[in-house]
């Protein structure tokens, strides 16, 4: 006899092993018909598995959010199969779900084109509308092989070669084609629906590899339903019009060179902005009770091999060895330089929190296919800092804390701000009345900010929990940039201590803290998230002032220079092009203001004032013009309390 237990605590009895499939028809024949998968004592499963064992069974219908990552996981097989209909002798490697839909790499004979991808997404269509049953079998290991050497499927069987011993090889069918998958899927075809679309191709490595063979890959992006398809297109249109990439071009941000992959080179405007975040963050800091600490950028293995970079993190650093054969390493984390700070010297309970932060440059190895402008780089700038304090100290540090990074947000724009706690997993170090501690350290921090937040038991690291900060951007897409991390670890690998009261020496608990995390990739994100637009007290050119004749140019230059007395970030453009050229080029860069200045408003003392994204300009009086631009280029520190501007959609100037 199975006993099955349904959410509503109704239950079924059967006489033996019952599928998904019967038990959704013994509760409503339209559950069945509706039916695309079942959660069995908590794992989603197949409908057509059977349930022998006396199991709680929920029946998951397409409109359920779980089945959202079936219908994506379903998609890619049917896209291997049109793929390989289309263009037969093409190998199908892996095809995972990923966010908002999935994606399957190919050995094909030549790599796919934007071109082919209307005809692959037609097949898929066709595919899905014959409705054709998606089943589960599981093979040997050797009728596995078998199979797939007859085919030539090389890759496949590299896969299975990866299988444990023990486990099953699962093999799910839809019609005569078939695909080597743990699952689980939907029950048809049919189920995936047309609320999907093939969005672009790629290059990559058989399993990330530079030294692997490059395979082509198709992506593509799955929903429940048209209404959400259309939402999230729409939305990757307006990404593509912020894509930090070409507005960082355009407003002469930022570049890279072949000379120096991954690295980024900065010419004045950009330079000028990242100026702009490192100052306003080393007052913010400095206002906090930080203070600011330099460490080198090359350090000897010794040190990595201390604080464990060296044992799990080597293939991600950049090495190298002197004549004297003493081996170094370019820094991917500026914690172990603050160690030895932190030993330099004795430390007492009265020297504790000591809080000290560093704009400091890390390197990290990325392969060069996940190199994508400012997001992911090899050589970047960290907001990094570091608290030693005592264990009756780290509630209240941890509450400053996150009251710092949630104003800083504030202060950059961001409204909507997400907040995971990942707490103790089951390898960890440190005693349990620790641990409680550092949690409730963490929870209390964001009782007092009155912030929600989603917990992820079982997910900090073995050394301590830790908040992550996720931003969503103007048009909802997320970004992970602060953290706030317990450490129980790094201070007793370095042999961390302080003198306590009592006179006896105990190892301080480490607090790692970042705000923007990577500056470079803050950067990108605030560009995107305001289309270019920033704030004035942000722009690195606040104003341009244009000429609309040559007669006008002495009063130009006084206006500037008036401009740039008052504090403001300003240009000339005395160029013999008409005016409406120059308001054409410099709204594509972006440039906040722009004053325009002809006889009239050389003759009156006057500028004609206009502002990115609104059509027409003011003529107001260069006093005027420079009251109102002074007070809106204040920052977030000199106006305290001031909301920040809010972005704006991308407009054209008239």
């Amino acid at each position: 006899m199975v006993h099955i237990t349904l959410p509503d605590g109704a239950t079924r009895d059967f006489a033996g092993p019952v599928s998904g499939a019967d038990l959704a028809g013994s509760i409503a024949p339209s559950l069945r018909k509706r039916a695309v998968a079942m959660v069995v004592d908590g794992r989603v499963a197949d409908l057509s598995a059977g349930i022998a064992r006396d199991a709680s069974v929920e029946i998951l219908t397409r409109e359920d959010p779980r089945a959202l990552e079936l219908i994506r996981h379903s998609a890619a097989h049917v896209l291997a199969e049109a793929v390989q209909e289309l263009f037969p002798g093409t190998q199908a490697t892996i095809g995972p779900v990923i966010e908002h839909g999935f994606f399957y790499d190919f050995a094909a004979e030549r790599p796919f084109t934007p071109e082919d991808l209307p005809r692959i997404e037609a097949k898929m269509r066709e595919i899905i509308a014959r409705n054709t049953p998606i089943t589960r079998e599981e093979w040997t290991r050797d009728q596995a092989h078998t199979f797939f050497a007859a085919r030539r499927a090389g890759y496949k069987e590299a896969l299975i070669d990866a299988i444990p011993e023990g486990q099953p090889i699962g093999i799910y069918r839809q019609g005569a084609w078939l695909d080597l998958c743990r699952g689980p899927h939907l029950a048809s075809t049919g189920q995936i629906g047309g609320a999907f679309r093939l969005t672009r191709v790629a290059g990559a490595y058989w399993r990330g590899d530079a030294k692997n063979a490059m395979l082509s890959r198709i992506y593509g992006v799955a929903f429940a339903t048209q209404a959400d398809l259309d939402a999230h297109l729409k939305m990757l249109a307006e990404a593509e019009k912020r894509d930090h990439r070409r507005l960082g071009r355009e407003m002469d941000f930022y570049h890279f060179q072949e000379e120096a992959p991954g690295a980024v080179f900065w010419p004045p405007k950009g330079w000028r902005l990242f100026q702009t975040l490192i100052g306003y963050m080393r007052e913010k800091q400095a206002r906090a009770g930080y203070e600011e600490v330099n460490t080198p950028d090359i350090m000897d293995r010794a040190l990595w091999e201390t604080s464990g970079h060296w044992q799990n993190y080597r293939q991600n650093m950049f090495l190298t060895k002197t004549e004297g054969e003493r081996e170094f390493a370019l820094k991917p984390m500026n914690c172990p330089g603050h160690m030895l700070l932190y030993r330099h010297e004795n430390r007492s309970y009265r020297d504790l929190p000591m809080k000290i932060a560093e704009f400091g440059k890390v390197h990290r190895y990325e392969p060069s296919g996940a190199l994508h402008g400012l997001m992911r780089v090899r050589s970047f700038t960290q907001d990094d800092a570091h608290i030693f304090c005592t264990v009756d100290q780290l509630t209240e540090e941890c509450v400053k804390v996150n009251d710092l990074i949630l104003s800083i947000y504030r202060d950059y724009g961001f409204e909507d701000i997400r907040i995971k706690l990942s707490t103790r997993p089951e390898n960890r170090i440190g005693a349990e009345e620790t641990w409680d501690r550092a949690e409730e350290a963490l929870r209390e921090a964001l009782r007092v900010a009155g912030q929600p937040f989603t917990l992820f038991e079982g997910e900090g690291a073995f050394y301590g929990p830790k908040l992550e900060y996720v931003l969503r951007d103007a048009i909802g897409r997320d970004w992970q940039c602060g953290t706030l991390q317990v450490d129980f670890n790094l201070p007793e690998r370095f042999g961390a201590t302080y003198v306590a009261p009592s006179g006896e020496r105990e190892v301080p608990v480490l607090l790692h803290r970042a705000m923007f995390g990577s500056l470079e990739r803050f950067t990108g994100i605030l560009i995107e998230h305001h289309a270019g637009h920033l704030p004035l007290w942000l722009a690195p050119v606040q104003a341009v002032v244009a000429t609309i004749t040559s007669e006008a140019e002495p009063w130009a230059r006084a206006v500037l220079a008036a401009l740039r007395a008052a504090g403001l970030r300003a240009e000339a453009d005395l160029r013999n092009e008409t005016i409406a050229y120059k308001v054409r080029g410099h709204s594509m860069a972006k440039v906040p203001v722009i004053l325009a200045i002809g006889a009239q408003e050389a003759a009156e003392g006057t500028v004609s004032l206009r502002r990115l994204g609104e059509r027409g300009s003011q003529a107001v009086p260069l006093a005027e013009a420079i009251r109102q631009l002074a007070a809106e280029a204040e920052t977030p520190l000199e106006g305290e309390g001031k909301p920040a501007p809010a972005p704006v959609p991308e407009t054209e100037p008239a």
